[in-house]
């Protein structure tokens, strides 16, 4: 905590910096973000939080240039991605890894062909060194041999998320997305997976982690710099004791709730 707090008063890199963004999908001027900054410290395990409808999802689309911003800047990994072509946003997305919220693995691939997709895709490796590498990260995760060559629908929940993380590492990106991984699951699973990536963040020193998440509890037990939105905007962010010593009365009513959940 001593070492992103130091980060933070420096001003040092940061991984992505959101600054006056506005959006509204109608051209109008019915905004879903409203003037939104944020900064995200480079190499942090961030949670963004914040009750349904607030924008979780839209700004984690804007991050990855999915959608651009009716006004505003975006800049991730020290690029303004409103400088750059769809083309060259689909070349620099090779650095993000996303683990969506129900794996997304596909139905007819194994196991391992979903890992090796891509490889397959964005590198000029042969098929013997993407075989090779799509099986150390399944490795990595915690997924045993035994089930490389199964289908999605023949292993259970846990390890579809397990590939669909190591899905995500296969390009050693250098900022990982989770997308409200434990929407839906049970309380073991749940734990695992924040289990899961807490591990990963540690093992892949100077990598971001973002994560939209619905689960307080998790979000401050295992992040280390948390943003809360609300209505668009952000209400606040900070190290998780920001959130434990503020006076903002909706964020005390959240962090409440999410000490309850513990």
């Amino acid at each position: 905590m001593t070492d992103l707090r130091t980060q933070l008063e420096n001003k040092e890199v940061f991984a992505t910096e959101l600054t006056d963004i506005w959006k509204s999908f109608d051209g109008g001027n019915s905004f879903v973000i409203k003037g939104l900054d944020l900064k995200i410290p480079k190499g942090s395990l961030t949670a963004i939080i914040g009750f349904s409808g607030t924008g979780k999802s839209v700004i984690l689309k804007h991050i990855l240039g999915l959608h651009r911003p009716t006004k505003g800047s975006i800049k991730v990994l020290d690029h303004e991605l409103g400088k750059m072509t769809d083309q060259e946003l689909v070349v620099f997305r090779r650095k993000f890894g996303v683990l969506f919220q129900s794996a997304a693995l596909f139905d007819d691939m194994t196991v391992l062909e979903n890992v090796c997709f891509p490889l397959i895709e964005h590198t000029p490796l042969k098929q013997e060194k993407i075989i090779e590498v799509a099986q150390e990260k399944l490795m990595q995760v915690g997924l045993a041999a035994a089930h490389f060559n199964k289908l999605p629908s023949e292993i259970s929940g846990g390890m579809q998320k397990r590939t669909g993380l190591a899905r995500a590492l296969a390009l050693d990106p250098e900022i990982i997305f989770y997308d409200e991984p434990t929407t839906g699951l049970d309380p073991i699973l749940t734990e695992m997976v924040d289990d899961l990536i807490v591990e990963t963040h540690k093992s892949r020193p100077g990598t971001t982690s973002i994560m939209i998440s619905h689960d307080l509890a998790a979000a401050f037990k295992i992040a280390d710099f948390v943003a809360m939105l609300d209505a668009g905007q952000v209400l606040l962010s900070g190290p998780p004791e920001v959130f434990f010593n503020t006076d903002i009365d909706l964020v005390k009513r959240f962090v409440n709730k999410g000490m309850k959940l513990q």
